[in-house]
């Protein structure tokens, strides 16, 4: 008569389970589940029934809740950190996308966790891609690829303002009274990081406009210097 093994009816991957580890797994996924269920509901709390979005209004009453106006740069971090594709709206997987990320499901943990979504985006690793987003967001229509005078002053402001005030306003104050452009590219718009990045202010010393700068950048130059006597 066949012998019948101790093994019988135990798989390998039956072999292999670690109870212990499955508990955890179990746990974990719940947990996560639940999380992400708060997120929703928090997203509902600032959505528009009509669009499905959390929508300029939407936003409005975000900003309100985590005491921020919604001109504050930190708004348009959260965007970066959701990779909001439209100015004024988040939808629902860009919000889970970034509040995830965040490891926020509350409007106090949200709140919290703004100064270290600041700090992320100021690392030069990630500056330079929420620099470039900013301006891709504010490229509100279909096939547009430029923004006007008035709101590239306002952008520039708003993102490099804090870190590079006098070239900043020297910039601004230099596009709102030229005359030879009505409109900035994504361009020009890298190159005025570049700029304020590498070149030594007030007294530009190590300018070369025979480098590859854009010539909207070779004709601010050539007003300071002017200026400057």
């Amino acid at each position: 008569m066949p012998r019948t093994s101790s093994k019988k009816g135990l798989t390998g991957s039956a072999a292999s389970t670690n109870p212990a580890a499955d508990l955890f797994r179990s746990a974990s996924s719940k947990a996560a589940s639940k999380e992400m269920e708060r997120i929703d509901q928090l997203f509902y709390v600032y959505a528009s029934a009509s669009s499905g979005m959390i929508d300029p209004e939407g936003i409005e009453f975000l900003c309100s809740d985590l005491e921020v106006e919604h001109t504050d740069v930190r708004v348009l971090m959260l965007a970066w950190k959701m990779q909001s594709e439209k100015q004024g709206y988040f939808s629902l997987n860009e919000w889970r996308k970034g509040l995830k990320a965040l490891r926020a499901d509350t409007i106090q943990k949200l709140k919290k966790a703004l100064p270290e979504l600041e700090r992320e985006v100021r690392r030069p690793s990630n500056f330079v891609d929420f620099y470039s987003y900013a301006f891709q967001y504010c490229l509100t229509e279909e096939k547009q690829k430029s923004i006007d005078i008035e709101s590239i002053c306002l952008l520039l402001d708003l993102v490099l303002g804090s870190q590079f005030r006098p070239q900043v306003d020297s910039l601004v104050q230099y596009l709102r009274t030229q005359t030879d452009y009505k409109v900035i590219n994504m361009d020009q718009w890298m190159g005025f990081f570049r700029f304020v990045n590498e070149i030594s202010f007030p007294d530009l010393s190590n300018y070369d406009s025979n480098l590859a700068w854009p010539l909207i950048l070779d004709n601010f130059v050539e007003s300071m210097r002017a200026k400057q006597g």
